[in-house]
């Protein structure tokens, strides 16, 4: 497995009603043991989360299933982190 940091950083259709689902979105990820850490940037302009998949691709699915993203609230970079 390998790591992938996903920072959202919130558009100006910013909606807080999907803060919710992100939440939710990150719990499951959570429950399935993909979910390293999380949170918020200090200045409200997004934030990030460390995911374990196993590709590129597999992050960018989990990536765009987070609502934040699928409605517009947020875009989403994803970058290989390779840890030490």
């Amino acid at each position: 497995m390998n790591y992938f940091l996903l920072i959202t950083t919130r558009t100006n259709k910013f909606n807080a009603d999907d803060i919710k689902g992100h939440y939710d979105h990150l719990e499951q990820l959570k429950k399935e043991g993909a979910l390293e850490k999380y949170g918020p940037f200090s200045d409200g302009t997004g934030g990030a989360y460390l995911i374990k998949a196993a590709s590129l691709e597999e992050a960018t699915k989990i990536g765009d299933l987070d609502p934040l993203i699928q409605n517009g609230s947020s875009t989403l970079t994803i970058k290989e982190w390779l840890l030490r």
